[in-house]
């Protein structure tokens, strides 16, 4: 993808001098990646996140009466969730898997014990039991080899003698669920709809949801003015985090704003081939593709679509030079056929053959059909910077990544100046890129079948969404923005 754009945008000369090991693509756009961000580095803005390790200490009744002071008004003028509803999710989200397995599964509690209440996790843990087919559960201990004194056999001399007692094997306390596939096999959406339950458990509080793009998304790449024109893309198959409308009948119309974040699942298992630092980098490409689309989208802010080719001559005038033009592909088969043409068909009996009216166009007629290409953006999507900083030459990008079982956050800086190379700006200086560089931060990696783990990944998506969907304060105020 970036090798396209390093032919398409203007990209400094001495990336060419560069050892054929470094990574040229990321140098083209300037990349530079933080690794394991902590969450006040990662959000733009620390004051936004809530401090939950006081939360973590209260408890219910407690959580009850301060819930009103905890909630802050959002952008789309309601207010944020506050403690009670953190502790909620954190409850959902401590059930263990098992336990969480046996009530998605509906299987009988063991007993002693008392049925998980999963609650708004539920969706969770369904699709979280789905990967139990294709991944092993890594909190799970492994399973121990069987043991002599359970196998019915008898040692010799035990047989014989009265004193001899019978063993009887205990039953096994592992997990009631086993591997069947590898990763490898596992269906995509298994990952996204992994993905979208996890996520909405924060942002269905901010007023957002996860939802596919109805128009396939792209990062579109066009050459600098001035030369020969040329137009390319790179499609993704990410998803978005969109925020919901606040009346019922832009819900029913599926309006949506934003996009808020994008969410890049990948099913990518294998890291070694062609070697390890190219699929590596193959797969942070993926990543940073989905963090330009989301931008070139946030970009579209007050602006109408321009179609591809829309006012050219070759989407206006006629083809074969205004000529009606002949027969195309199975209509010459049609002309061949020996006989009267202008004969009705009919069946055995004599009568017409019923035709049904045709539905959709053929294909030679949609052909002959002079027009610019199909529209690539969402007809009922109102694109909004959500959460962008007023006044900024940048806009940060929210990306909720997924490899494996695990999740992280990427938070990509890209700079306005970028998007306008993207489009065909030229660049006045060929031996430097105007824009400087491209800042990035990645949180660590977390699995989301460790309890532990999954509630670290809750918290960072809190953070995200209470940053991004916080209410916009005066162009005349100052805000505090670190990292800046």
């Amino acid at each position: 993808m970036f090798g396209n754009f390093a032919s398409f945008a203007g990209v400094p000369t001495r990336v060419e001098q560069l050892p054929l090991s470094a990574p040229m693509a990321f140098s083209a756009i300037g990349l530079n990646l933080n690794l394991d961000a902590k969450p006040t580095d990662l959000v733009p803005d620390p004051s936004y996140i809530p401090d939950f390790d006081e939360w973590d200490r209260l408890s219910l009744d407690e959580a009850r009466d301060k819930n009103a002071s905890t909630r802050r008004p959002i952008r789309n003028g309601n207010l944020s969730p506050g403690c009670q509803v953190y502790l909620e999710r954190k409850k959902e989200l401590s059930s263990i898997n098992e336990d969480a397995f046996r009530t998605v599964r509906r299987l009988p509690v063991p007993k002693g014990k008392q049925q998980a209440r999963l609650g708004n996790a539920y969706e969770f843990f369904r699709c979280l039991e789905a990967f139990t087919s294709f991944w092993d559960d890594p909190t799970q201990p492994p399973a121990l080899p069987p043991s002599p004194e359970a196998s019915p056999e008898v040692t010799d001399g035990a047989a014989s003698s009265g004193d001899a007692k019978q063993v009887t094997p205990k039953e096994e306390s592992g997990p009631s669920y086993y591997r069947t596939s590898t990763g490898s096999s596992m269906p995509p959406d298994y990952r996204n709809n992994l993905m979208t339950a996890f996520i909405k458990l924060v942002a269905y509080d901010f007023g957002c949801n996860v939802s596919p793009s109805r128009t396939e998304p792209r990062l579109h790449l066009s050459s600098p003015e001035g030369t020969p024109s040329r137009k390319t893309y790179c499609p993704s198959g990410c998803l978005f985090v969109f925020q919901s409308p606040t009346t019922r009948e832009a819900a029913r119309a599926g309006v949506v704003h934003g996009p808020v974040a994008s969410v890049s699942a990948r099913g990518t298992t294998d890291f070694t081939v062609p070697d390890p630092e190219t699929a590596q980098s193959l797969d942070l490409a993926r990543e940073i593709v989905a963090a330009l689309i989301t931008a070139q989208h946030r970009a579209r802010e007050g602006k109408t679509e321009k179609r591809f080719g829309d006012g050219q001559w070759w989407t206006t005038e006629k083809r074969w030079g205004g000529g009606p033009g002949g027969p195309i592909g199975r209509e010459i088969e049609k002309d061949s056929v020996q006989g009267d043409k202008d004969v009705k068909p009919s069946d055995e009996n004599g009568l017409p053959v019923s035709k049904k009216p045709r539905k959709n166009m053929s294909i030679y007629d949609n052909y002959r059909m002079i027009r610019p290409p199909s529209s690539t953006w969402d007809k009922k999507a109102q694109y909004e910077a959500i959460g962008r900083r007023q006044g900024a030459d940048y806009d940060d990008i929210f990306v909720v990544s997924s490899l494996f079982h695990h999740v992280s956050i990427l938070r990509v800086r890209v700079p306005n100046r970028l998007l306008e190379a993207l489009e065909g700006a030229r660049e006045l200086d060929p031996s430097k890129r105007s824009w400087g560089k491209v800042e990035a931060w990645r949180s660590p990696w977390y699995d989301l079948f460790d309890i532990s783990q999954r509630l670290e990944a809750l918290k960072l998506v809190w953070g995200m969404m209470a940053y991004q969907m916080r209410k916009e304060t005066g162009s005349d105020e100052d805000v505090n923005m670190t990292n800046a």
